[in-house]
C-alpha cells in the first residue's frame, strides 16, 4: 500500500509539472510564430506595383483634376511648374527655379532697360493667361475622346474617367479591371485623396447627369477657369450681390456703392473704396459708356482673358516685391521672392488658376 501511495504522489507531482511547462512552451511558440513576417506573394506585389515614371501621362492636379503636361518624378510634382508649357520638352523640365525665373524676366523685358513695369508685366502675364486658356480649350476635345471609350457615346462616365486616371500612373489593366472604387487597394495616400478630390469636382460639374460629363461639362472639370457655363454663373453671382432693382443691368451707383444687411431691416451702406469701384466700372465693365453693364460685357469682364486680371496680378506682384519702391521690378527684385513668382501667374499660370478655383 505505501509502494502505491508513493507512486500515486510521484505521478501527481509529474504532471503538477509537466502541464505548466507544456502550457508555456506552446504559448511561446504561438508568439514566436505571430513575430514571423508572412512570405509576400509576388503575383500580388507585381500586380500592386505602380510606375511613378510613366511616359506619357497626364498629371492630375489636387484641386480640381487640371489635366496638365507631365512631370518626371511624381514624388516632387508640387515643386514644379509648367514653364513653356511644354512640360514633355526634358531640356525645359530640367531647368532650375532661377534659370526659369531668368527667362521669363528677359522675355517679359520688351524694351530691354533691365526693368519691369506694370505695364510689361501685366501684357506678359496676359499672354501666359491667353495661352493657357487657348490650349486648355484646344486640347478638351481629344483629351475627352481619348477618355469616352467604353462606351462610344459622347459622354464620359466616372468609371471611364477613373480607368483612364489608373491606367496613366501605371498600372495594368488587370488591376485597372479588379480595382475596387470604394476601397481602392493598393494605392497611395495621395493618390486616394486626389481621387476623392476629383470626385468632388466632379459632382460639382455634372449638372446634366451626376454619373457622366458632356464636353463641356469635362471642360468645367478639367479646367474650370475656360469653361463658359461657369463664367456665366459669375455673372449670375455679380447680379445677384449687385443689380438691386433686378432688371439684369448693372449700374455704377450699384457696383460701387455696397449695401449689406445689418441688424433685423436696417440696411448698411458701405462706401469704402468707393472712388476706387467707380473707375473699375468705368474701366473694366462698361464698354460701351452709357453707364450700365449688360450681362455681355459682365462676361467680358469675369472672362479670365480680361486685362483686368493681369493688371491686378501685376499690381499685386510690385506691391509685395518692390524693396526700392520705384514701381519697377528688377532680376534680383525676383529672384529674392522665387516661391511667389513660381506660382504666380507670370510663370505657373495654370496652377495660379486652379489655386483660384
Amino acid at each position: 500500500m505505501r509502494v502505491f501511495k508513493r507512486l500515486n504522489r510521484l505521478e501527481c507531482l509529474r504532471w503538477s509539472y509537466t502541464v505548466p511547462i507544456l502550457c508555456y512552451l506552446t504559448f511561446f511558440f504561438m508568439i514566436w510564430m505571430l513575430a514571423v513576417p508572412l512570405k509576400p506573394n509576388r503575383a500580388i506585389v507585381k500586380e500592386l506595383r505602380v510606375d511613378v515614371h510613366p511616359a506619357d501621362s497626364f498629371e492630375i492636379r489636387i484641386k480640381n483634376s487640371n489635366f496638365n503636361t507631365d512631370k518626371k518624378n511624381a514624388d516632387d510634382e508640387s515643386d514644379k511648374n509648367e514653364y513653356l508649357i511644354n512640360a514633355n520638352d526634358e531640356e525645359n523640365y530640367r531647368k532650375d527655379n532661377s534659370k526659369i525665373l531668368m527667362e521669363v524676366f528677359e522675355k517679359a523685358d520688351k524694351n530691354g532697360d533691365k526693368k519691369l513695369d506694370s505695364k510689361e508685366l501685366s501684357q506678359w502675364i496676359r499672354r501666359k493667361i491667353v495661352e493657357h486658356i487657348s490650349l486648355a480649350v484646344s486640347t478638351n476635345h481629344e483629351l475627352f475622346t481619348k477618355i469616352d471609350v467604353n462606351p462610344r457615346n459622347g459622354v464620359i462616365t466616372w468609371r471611364e474617367y477613373h480607368n483612364y486616371f489608373l491606367k496613366k500612373r501605371g498600372f495594368s489593366d488587370k488591376y485597372v479591371k479588379n480595382h475596387d472604387e470604394r476601397r481602392h487597394k493598393g494605392l497611395q495616400r495621395s493618390l486616394k485623396e486626389r481621387i476623392m478630390r476629383d470626385k468632388a469636382s466632379w459632382m460639382e460639374a455634372a449638372r446634366s447627369n451626376p454619373d457622366s460629363l458632356n464636353l463641356d461639362e469635362f471642360l468645367s472639370f478639367t479646367h474650370p477657369e475656360s469653361s463658359a457655363v461657369n463664367q456665366l454663373a459669375l455673372v449670375d453671382e455679380l447680379y445677384d450681390k449687385f443689380d438691386r432693382d433686378g432688371d439684369e443691368m448693372l449700374t455704377e451707383n450699384e457696383f460701387a456703392i455696397l449695401q449689406t444687411d445689418g441688424n433685423g431691416d436696417e440696411t448698411l451702406i458701405v462706401r469704402q473704396d468707393e472712388n476706387e469701384r467707380r473707375a473699375e466700372f468705368r474701366k473694366s465693365i462698361d464698354l460701351n459708356g452709357d453707364g450700365r453693364a449688360d450681362r455681355r460685357e459682365l462676361l467680358h469682364y469675369v472672362a479670365p482673358q480680361s486685362p483686368r486680371h493681369s493688371e491686378h496680378e501685376a499690381e499685386a506682384l510690385l506691391a509685395l516685391t518692390d524693396n526700392d519702391r520705384d514701381n519697377m521690378l528688377s532680376l534680383d527684385e525676383m529672384l529674392a521672392h522665387p516661391d511667389l513668382f513660381l506660382k504666380s501667374k507670370m510663370v505657373d499660370t495654370a496652377r495660379s488658376f486652379h489655386d483660384e478655383f
